[in-house]
């Protein structure tokens, strides 16, 4: 038998989940802070270093490094649809103009300036 949740109930969830217009703020002020990394280092902004640059800055929070393997593998898991090439391109090309760093591991992580630009407080 199902027993929908009352109100009482709803909003509590609602209120402890980051959903709806909290969820898409945090994004937007997430991806601004991306494109402004990417301005600082002469790039252009896309779709595919966005998400690039959020995974291994979310890896780093969680104090894990990631490979390319790990990076398209994350991607994946939000239905972003990339190829391994593709991803693997972006992260050659990301490290080459000195946003991130490739260990001897194979994992990638931001290069220091690179990190300190996202974790800068937002100015809104």
């Amino acid at each position: 038998m199902y027993n929908p949740p009352t109100p009482v109930q709803a909003n509590t969830a609602q209120a402890n989940t980051p959903t709806g217009q909290d969820a898409q703020v945090d994004e937007r002020t997430g991806n601004e802070q991306i494109r402004e990394l990417l301005r600082s280092f002469g790039l252009r902004t896309s779709l595919i270093r966005l998400k690039v640059i959020d995974a291994l800055h979310a890896a780093e929070r969680n104090g894990r490094s990631i490979g390319v393997r790990g990076v398209h593998a994350q991607l994946e898991q939000l239905d972003i649809p990339l190829s391994f090439l593709s991803v693997r391109e972006v992260l050659k090309r990301l490290c080459a103009e000195g946003v991130i760093q490739l260990g001897a591991d194979k994992c990638y992580s931001l290069d220091p300036q690179a990190r300190a630009l996202l974790e800068r407080p937002t100015s809104a």
